[in-house]
């Protein structure tokens, strides 16, 4: 089924150096996905489509005050990994959006992600619907983390949710295939870079 690019938004989440780059605080936990799913090349390519296309590009990071005293002062789970590595701290180079895909005039930043779910803590929701956005195609870090739990509550809040699933990375491949194979398909249609491509008109 075609994909209408004028109520669709290409969301990318944490594109951040931290995850991306080498040097990167959390990068040696995902870089064996990401070069297994040659992610960053397949993201800049589908940006870049949908730019063409007039779709919708928003960027969603994950930033942190030093001391990260916007969240519990005992993290557990994966917020503990990202506190004990200092990561993500608003305006370092960690936190910072990847060069290849630095934010353009037309797309939106999304601000206030604290925790996994983008819907959660920021505006997303109210700026999809305020633009008529009723397809989102995902793309980021974790697959089996923030990406599924973005996709999850878009799923639940009625929209069409798209997962990229060549777009996406994990701590381990078996993760990152887990939630492919079985989590993806209950809450989203996913579809290859290419595929999402071609589909766009």
């Amino acid at each position: 089924m075609p994909v209408d690019p004028s109520t669709t938004a290409v969301v990318l989440i944490e594109y951040q150096n931290d995850f991306t780059s080498d040097g990167g605080i959390l990068h040696g936990a995902v870089e064996g996905v990401m070069a297994k799913t040659d992610m960053l090349a397949n993201t800049k390519r589908v940006v870049d489509a949908a730019r063409q296309a007039g779709a919708t590009v928003m960027h969603a990071p994950i930033t942190f005050a030093e001391g990260y005293n916007e969240i519990s002062s005992h993290p557990y789970g994966i917020l503990k990994g990202v506190v004990d590595g200092n990561a993500f701290i608003k305006g370092s180079w960690g936190a910072a959006i990847i060069d290849d895909l630095t934010p353009q005039p037309g797309d939106i930043v999304i601000e206030g992600k604290r925790g996994l779910d983008t819907f959660a803590s920021t505006n997303l929701d109210f700026i999809l619907r305020s633009k008529g956005i009723t397809t989102i195609a995902l793309g980021g870090f974790l697959t089996n983390c923030c990406v599924e739990s973005t996709m999850r509550t878009g799923y639940e809040h009625g929209y069409k949710v798209i997962t990229l699933n060549d777009c996406v990375a994990a701590t381990s491949v078996e993760e990152h295939d887990n939630a492919l194979t079985f989590d993806f398909p209950m809450f989203s249609q996913p579809m290859s870079s290419d595929d999402f491509i071609s589909e766009l008109s």
